[in-house]
C-alpha cells in the first residue's frame, strides 16, 4: 500500500511538473489577449477593448473618442440584433499564424443573448512581448 501512494504521489508530482513548465503556444496566448480584450467590451468598456489596439498610443485622442463611439455603437446594434453580447470564448480552432507577417488569427466564439453563435478572426500581433490586435 506504501509503495501505491508513493508511486501515486510521484507520478502526481511529475505530471504537475511537466504541465507546469509547458509553455503556451503563441496561439494560444494571442487567443487569450484577444479574448480578454473582447470580455473588456461584453463588460462595457470599449475603451478598454480599444487600448488592445497595437496602435493605440499613436491614435490622436479625437480619433480615439470617435473609435470608443463607434465601439459603443457596435455593442448598441448587438443588443439591438441579437439581445446583447452573452460570452465571448476560445474557439476551438484557437488560432493560425502567418509568419510571413509576424501575426497571429485568432479565432472567437461571440455567443450572443438570441442563442446563436458567430465565429470572428482576430489578427494579433506582439508588440513589446504583448500580444495587441492589430
Amino acid at each position: 500500500m506504501k509503495k501505491l501512494l508513493a508511486s501515486s504521489a510521484l507520478l502526481l508530482a511529475l505530471s504537475c511538473w511537466v504541465s507546469c513548465s509547458e509553455k503556451q503556444s503563441p496561439e494560444q496566448q494571442a487567443a487569450e489577449a484577444a479574448q480578454s480584450f473582447y470580455q473588456r467590451l461584453l463588460d462595457g468598456y470599449p475603451d478598454g477593448f480599444l487600448a488592445g489596439r497595437a496602435v493605440y498610443d499613436q491614435l490622436p485622442a479625437d480619433y480615439r473618442e470617435q473609435l470608443v463611439k463607434a465601439n459603443e455603437q457596435y455593442v448598441k446594434d448587438i443588443q439591438e440584433k441579437h439581445a446583447g453580447l452573452r460570452s465571448v470564448t476560445i474557439s476551438p480552432n484557437v488560432g493560425r499564424a502567418d509568419s510571413t507577417l509576424h501575426v497571429v488569427y485568432a479565432f472567437l466564439l461571440l455567443s450572443y443573448g438570441d442563442t446563436t453563435q458567430e465565429e470572428i478572426t482576430v489578427p494579433m500581433v506582439q508588440v513589446d512581448g504583448e500580444w495587441k490586435m492589430k
